[in-house]
């Protein structure tokens, strides 16, 4: 049975593990890079988890972390929905769902009326999670991605009110 853990500062090496987890088996899936995640030490998880009304997620199967969500403020008012991965022993199972749903969740309660989220080009399963979720790609231009042309595709979702 998977369960949804809300991480916490005192959570850093459980969110670090699930973090390096993610780029280093769907390298192809993550802007950054495994490398990108090693420097910093605890200071950095930390800091991470302590950026002001965020809300980080790890989903749990028998005690290991198999899936993470974050959920981090945005500019202009509008949060973002970040760094959305589940193990391959997970997926297929709604785990990607019921964390996007705790994303959600949390968004209105932080007074937002939309979630935003950029995803790269060409991660279908991706990009198919978040239209089922009614995430819609939008015109706006993403950020540039290593190859100096390609951009990330923006895509966001009305949130009811609480």
């Amino acid at each position: 049975m998977v369960r949804l853990r809300v991480v916490t500062t005192d959570d850093w090496p459980l969110w670090r593990d699930v973090r390096r987890a993610a780029p280093a088996e769907a390298p192809h899936a993550f802007k950054s890079r495994l490398a990108d995640w090693h420097r910093g030490g605890e200071a950095r998880w930390r800091a991470r988890l302590e950026i002001p009304g965020a809300h980080h997620v790890v989903a749990l199967l028998d005690g290991r972390a198999v899936g993470m969500a974050g959920g981090l403020p945005g500019d202009g008012g509008l949060p973002e929905l970040r760094s959305v991965w589940v193990s391959p022993e997970a997926r297929g199972h709604g785990v990607g769902d019921r964390l996007i749903a705790a994303v959600e969740t949390w968004a209105p309660r932080a007074g937002a009326t939309a979630l935003r989220l950029a995803v790269l080009p060409g991660n279908d399963p991706a990009i198919a999670l978040y239209e089922r979720h009614g995430f819609v790609a939008t015109q706006e231009p993403g950020d540039l991605l290593a190859d100096g042309v390609t951009r990330e595709l923006v895509m966001v979702k009305a949130l009811r009110r609480s």
